[in-house]
């Protein structure tokens, strides 16, 4: 599949290409908002994976031009960029499927708290963006990026997906597969998705006030 990750050169989506570009033959192509950005951050991704044996062309481009003729386009900003990010690719989504992994979070004295839009999530932000005819899938909420991008650790956690179209959740379930240690779950349709985004900060709450607990992930058994 060709998958187009908006926002790429940030740490999900680096996470999410490096391991695509590893353990995958998926056709990958790094977005921005600047070409240039895209272009040297691909260039940075095939260097990691050519020093780890794999000879794999990653792709850089504006966000627009990312998305065409994508197979599933991946919203890799942050909840605030979510909109605009979707809304200037809207006429080149076609026959993708959107995913998007945003979580909206705020930060007191306290720590990490969830912080949903009016839309109730920021899953359904990104369907209240999205075309119509466009299946919105929410899905890669709850990673560690530091542990994704590290290819040398070993994932051995969940992934769970929402969303309202069954033949598109099983389109990202079988891209989240495609990653080594990392096991996709069903957790229904998109009126789910404030539970699984809630689940973020409560582990970056965790993995700050307990030692040697840095990159945590769930998994479910």
């Amino acid at each position: 599949m060709r998958i187009a990750i908006l926002g790429g050169t940030g740490d999900i989506g680096e996470g999410l290409a490096l391991r695509w570009g590893y353990d995958t033959d998926h056709e990958l192509v790094i977005g921005s908002r600047e070409a240039d950005r895209a272009r040297a951050k691909a260039d940075e991704y095939e260097t990691e994976l050519d020093s780890r044996g794999r000879d794999v062309t990653i792709e850089g481009a504006q966000n627009p031009d990312a998305a065409a003729d994508a197979d599933a386009v991946v919203a890799a900003v942050p909840a605030y960029h979510l909109t605009d990010t979707i809304e200037a690719v809207a006429d080149r989504l076609d026959d993708a499927v959107l995913v998007s992994p945003a979580v909206g979070m705020q930060r007191d004295g306290d720590g990490f708290h969830y912080n949903p839009p009016s839309a109730g999530s920021v899953t359904a932000l990104a369907a209240d963006a999205a075309p119509e005819d466009v299946p919105v899938v929410g899905a890669f909420h709850n990673l560690a990026a530091g542990r994704l991008a590290n290819l040398d650790a070993d994932l051995g956690i969940d992934t769970l997906l929402v969303g309202d179209d069954s033949d598109a959740k099983s389109i990202v379930a079988d891209l989240a597969d495609g990653i080594e240690g990392l096991r996709p779950l069903d957790a229904g349709g998109l009126a789910n998705a404030p539970e699984i985004e809630g689940i973020t900060p409560l582990l970056i709450n965790v993995a700050q006030h307990n030692d040697g607990l840095h990159d945590l992930g769930v998994r479910f058994d």
